[in-house]
Formats: structure tokens, C-alpha cells, sequence
């Protein structure tokens, strides 16, 4: 059986969980847990992935995966998914994929500038410029992206709703919502999901 090192709260560890339960198979890993920070990897597995990040997954011949575009790209194809489509219309969704990362990745930031940098340390300028990125990307979504999220479930949806939903679990006071009724809209929908419901963290 494949192993995934995970933590619940993590929304690359969530995309990962959200793919597992849109093909039914859940059961097809065991978790293990797993935390750290880019100061202390914890008990993340470096020989795993010696980024000290997770997700990471470990097949059943013993290699290992990772990032979370890797190992949703895997399962994607272990499982026959469909959720990167093929041709020309692959392109925008490794597009929209990245852009649902980078909000993730900005957010997952500013939690470790909160939480691991020492206070006295910490650089306020720096924190509105991730703060700005997740915003830019939100708009872009709204302004150019919302008739593909109104098409078939593809892996661009999934990641971005795993980043709206890391938004709503560690920054609830960002009205990321406001002046985006499109996404608002959609993310409603989308986040009734089975495989939303069943990896909500919190």
C-alpha cells in the first residue's frame, strides 16, 4: 500500500486528499502524519523528500513522490482520472493549477511569518506583498477564469478550491469574497463537494 506523509491543515496535502476522494480510493494509502516548519523539519521525512515538505507520497515499489502537482499528476494517471485533459486544453489548466498554488504558497508563508519568525524579526512589508499576490490572483481568477471553473471537474479546480479553503481556515479575516461574487459563487458549489466535505480541516 502507498504511504502519504501529511498534516490535515496543509492545502497541498488537501489537494492530494480532495483527488483520493474524487477517485473513490482513499483507501488506496496509509497516512502518516507529519509537520515542520523551513526552520525545523520536524518530523517530516528528508529522506522522503529532502525539501522537508509534505505532501509526500511513497509508492508501493518504494519510491517516492513529491510535490503536490507531482503526486496528483500520478494519481491522475493510476486511477485514469481525467483530470488533466489532453491537447491544447492541458495548458490552462496547469495554468490555473499554478495560480491555485500560488495563493497557497503565499498564505502558507505569511502563517510561518506569524507563527515561526521571532516577532521582533518579523517584516510587515514583506507580509503585504504575499497578502497582495493572493490578491492579484483572486481578481485574475475572477476577471478571466470563471467559464472554466463552470466546465468539468479538472485538477485546476481542485487545488484552487483546496487554496480558497486554507484561506478561509487560517486568514478568516481576509473578505477574499468581496467584490468577487463569481468565485464566491462557485467555491459555494464546488465546496459541497463529498471530497471537499470529507478533507476539511478544522
Amino acid at each position: 500500500m502507498m504511504q502519504l506523509y501529511h498534516a490535515p491543515a496543509s492545502p497541498f496535502v488537501r489537494k492530494v486528499m480532495i483527488v483520493l476522494q474524487e477517485a473513490g480510493r482513499a483507501d488506496a494509502v496509509t497516512l502518516i502524519a507529519a509537520s515542520g516548519t523551513p526552520v525545523d523539519p520536524g518530523s517530516i521525512p528528508l529522506d522522503r523528500n529532502p525539501l522537508g515538505k509534505i505532501p509526500a507520497l511513497v509508492r508501493e515499489d518504494g519510491g517516492a513522490l513529491y510535490d503536490s502537482r507531482v503526486i496528483c499528476r500520478y494519481l491522475d494517471d493510476l486511477f485514469d482520472l481525467g483530470l488533466y485533459p489532453g491537447g491544447a486544453r492541458l495548458w490552462p489548466v496547469l495554468t490555473l493549477e499554478a495560480t491555485a498554488d500560488g495563493i497557497a504558497d503565499a498564505a502558507v508563508l505569511m502563517r510561518y511569518e506569524s507563527v515561526v519568525r521571532p516577532a521582533e524579526f518579523r517584516y510587515p512589508d514583506w507580509m503585504a506583498g504575499q497578502s497582495a499576490k493572493i490578491d492579484r490572483a483572486l481578481d485574475a481568477v475572477e476577471a478571466r477564469w470563471l467559464s472554466h471553473l463552470a466546465g468539468p471537474v479538472d485538477m485546476s479546480q481542485i487545488a484552487l478550491a483546496a487554496a480558497l479553503g486554507y484561506l478561509d481556515f487560517r486568514q478568516p479575516e481576509r473578505t477574499w469574497r468581496d467584490g468577487r461574487p463569481g468565485l464566491a459563487q462557485w467555491f459555494a458549489g464546488f465546496a459541497e463537494r463529498p471530497s471537499m466535505q470529507a478533507t476539511a480541516a478544522g
